[in-house]
């Protein structure tokens, strides 16, 4: 039997505000052992931002994460599922719309969090990208 996303998710969901700078993102990313955050304002989602991200879109240019803002680079044209969504469904919009995560969003409100790592140990726990996604984050 297909499992929803409700049950693979990753939870609670770590949220920033647009003007949170990008060191402080990196911190709550670290402190909270995940690799991205969602942008929200207002309760509303506005983005997600990435550990890459943050390194790609700023680092990587030059850019000092201290003076730039989650806004400024987080991904805002965002692919989303609702959590009844089975997991063939999510497996589908991270292929077309090429994102290793997803927003699990309900209404408006952001619910969670769905990795490819969630959708691989959901379908296959002994499969490699299962065995990565579980395993303890480097330190």
């Amino acid at each position: 039997m297909l499992r929803t996303i409700d049950e693979v998710m990753s939870t609670p969901v770590r949220t920033i505000s647009p003007d949170t700078s990008l060191r402080e993102a990196a911190e709550v990313m670290r402190d909270s052992d995940v690799g991205d955050v969602v942008v929200t304002q207002d309760n509303r989602i506005m983005g997600i931002l990435t550990d890459r991200d943050i390194v790609v879109r700023c680092v990587a240019e030059g850019g000092d994460p201290a003076q730039h803002t989650a806004e400024e680079v987080c991904s805002s044209e965002l692919a989303t599922v609702p959590p009844q969504s089975d997991i063939r469904d999510a497996v589908h919009v991270m292929r077309t719309s090429a994102v290793r995560r997803l927003p699990v969003v309900d209404g408006d409100r952001v619910v969670g969090v769905v990795s490819m790592g969630d959708l691989a140990r959901a379908v296959d726990e002994d499969s490699a990208l299962a065995d990565v996604s579980a395993a303890d984050p480097n330190r």
